[in-house]
C-alpha cells in the first residue's frame, strides 16, 4: 500500500517523471490512463444544434465587441482623467481579448461554413489588435492537432530536462517568473518557444508548408499596414495619447491571452495533468489534458474561452454552444473531465494557480512516453532567496 510519503512524493513530481499520479480525494483514478470511452462517443453525445455555425449570430459578437471597444475610447477621450484611465485600460485590454478570441473561431471555422468570410473578418480582428492572421491560425492549428503531445504541441509545450537545464539562468527567470511569461506572446510570435524555430511573420518558416506561405504573407502585410497606422496615428494624436487610447490596452490583452492560455493546459489544483510521447499519445488522451476554467463574469465576455475541453476536442463548435456542449459531454466524459473552481465575479483565484504552477513545473524527463512536469528545487531557492 503506497504510504503518505510517497504520494507527497508523485504530488511533488516523483524521481523522473514516471509515475502513476493520484488525487488524494480519489485514490483509483489515475488520469493518465487511456480512457474508456471514444472520441465518437463524446460526439454523439451533444446535441446536433451545437454545430450549426450561424455567421449572422457569430457577426452580432462582432458587432457587440467592436461597439464597445469605440465606447470605452470616446468615454476615454471624454473624460480624460487619472481616475478614469486605469479603467480604461483594463476593460479595453479585456475587449481586445474578446476580439482576439472571435478571431480565433475565425481560425477554427467555427465562425461560419464560408471560409472566405472567416478569413477576412479574421484578418480585421487580429490585424486590429497586431496579431498576424494566417501565422498564428496555423501554429494554433498544429497545437490543436498535438496537443499534449511532448515533442509536436506547439503552445506552453514542457521542456526536456536537458533543454532546460540548458538555459540560461535569465531566460528561466522569464520563462517562469511572473510577470514575466504572461508578457511573452509578442516574442512568441517573433520567436517562438525555447528549442523552437521560426516566426509568424515569415512565409518561409518552418512553421509553414509552402502552400501555406502566400496566406502567411497577406496576414505579415495586413499586420504591417495596421502598424504603419498606428505610427501615423502617432504623429497625429502624440506617442503618449496612442500609448494610453492603445498601447496598454493592448498589453492587457497579451496579459490576457498568455494567463489564460497557459491555465487551458497548466496547474490543476488536484493533480498534475501528464503529457505523452510516441504509442502513448493519441488525440483523445491530448485534448483531455486540457482544463476547464471559470473565469466568473468574464465568461460571457471573453466568449466562454475558459470552457476549453470540448472546444479542444472539436474546435469546429461554435464558441456560443460550447457550454451546452460540454454540460452533454461530461456524462461520457466522467472522472477526466476536471470540474473547474466556481469564481467570484472576478476570477482571482486563478493567480495563485497561475504563479504556483510556474514556480512548479519547470520540465519533462527527456524519456519516457508518459510524463509529468517536475520541479527545478535550485531554481526555486534562488528566486525565492531573491525575493526576500
Amino acid at each position: 500500500m503506497e504510504s503518505v510519503e510517497q504520494k507527497k512524493d508523485s504530488i511533488n513530481g516523483g524521481v523522473n517523471g514516471h509515475y502513476k499520479l493520484k488525487s488524494f480525494e480519489d485514490e483509483d483514478f489515475d488520469p493518465a490512463a487511456p480512457p474508456p470511452f471514444k472520441i465518437a462517443e463524446i460526439r454523439a453525445a451533444i446535441p446536433q444544434h451545437c454545430w450549426v455555425r450561424n455567421p449572422w449570430r457569430s457577426m452580432s459578437y462582432v458587432f457587440r465587441d467592436v461597439l464597445v471597444v469605440f465606447a470605452l475610447m470616446a468615454a476615454a477621450v471624454h473624460f480624460n482623467s487619472w481616475y478614469f484611465w486605469p479603467i480604461y485600460w483594463i476593460s479595453q485590454g479585456t475587449m481586445f481579448w474578446a476580439i482576439f478570441v472571435l478571431g480565433h473561431d475565425c481560425g477554427h471555422g467555427s465562425f461560419s461554413e464560408s471560409t472566405k468570410l472567416n478569413n477576412v473578418v479574421g484578418h480585421i480582428l487580429h490585424s486590429a489588435i497586431l496579431v498576424p492572421y494566417h501565422g498564428w491560425r496555423i501554429s494554433h492549428r498544429t497545437h490543436h492537432q498535438n496537443h499534449g503531445n511532448v515533442e509536436k504541441d506547439e503552445s506552453w509545450v514542457p521542456m526536456t530536462e536537458s533543454l532546460y537545464k540548458s538555459l540560461t539562468l535569465r531566460t528561466k527567470i522569464l520563462r517562469f517568473t511572473v510577470p514575466f511569461p504572461v508578457l511573452a506572446f509578442p516574442m512568441y510570435l517573433l520567436y517562438r518557444s525555447p528549442g523552437k524555430e521560426g516566426s509568424h511573420f515569415n512565409p518561409k518558416s518552418s512553421l509553414f508548408a509552402p502552400n501555406e506561405r502566400a496566406a502567411v504573407l497577406t496576414s505579415t502585410v495586413c499586420w504591417t499596414i495596421m502598424a504603419t497606422l498606428l505610427c501615423y496615428l502617432c504623429f497625429v494624436f502624440g506617442p503618449v495619447r496612442m500609448l494610453m487610447l492603445y498601447g496598454i490596452p493592448n498589453l492587457v490583452f497579451v496579459i490576457w491571452l498568455d494567463a489564460v492560455t497557459y491555465l487551458h493546459h497548466h496547474g490543476h489544483d488536484e493533480q498534475k495533468l501528464p503529457w505523452y510521447r510516441g504509442k502513448e499519445w493519441s488525440y483523445l488522451r491530448g485534448g483531455l489534458t486540457t482544463v476547464d476554467r471559470d473565469y466568473g463574469l468574464f465568461n460571457n465576455i471573453h466568449h466562454d474561452i475558459g470552457t476549453h475541453v470540448i472546444h479542444h476536442l472539436f474546435p469546429q463548435i461554435p464558441h456560443y454552444h460550447i457550454v451546452e456542449a460540454t454540460k452533454a459531454a461530461k456524462p461520457v466524459l466522467g472522472k477526466y473531465y476536471r470540474e473547474p473552481k466556481k469564481s467570484g465575479p472576478f476570477p482571482f483565484h486563478l493567480v495563485d494557480n497561475l504563479v504556483r504552477s510556474l514556480d512548479q513545473d519547470h520540465y519533462v524527463s527527456d524519456s519516457g512516453d508518459v510524463v509529468f512536469y517536475q520541479t527545478d528545487p535550485d531554481f526555486v531557492k534562488l528566486i525565492n532567496n531573491k525575493s526576500l
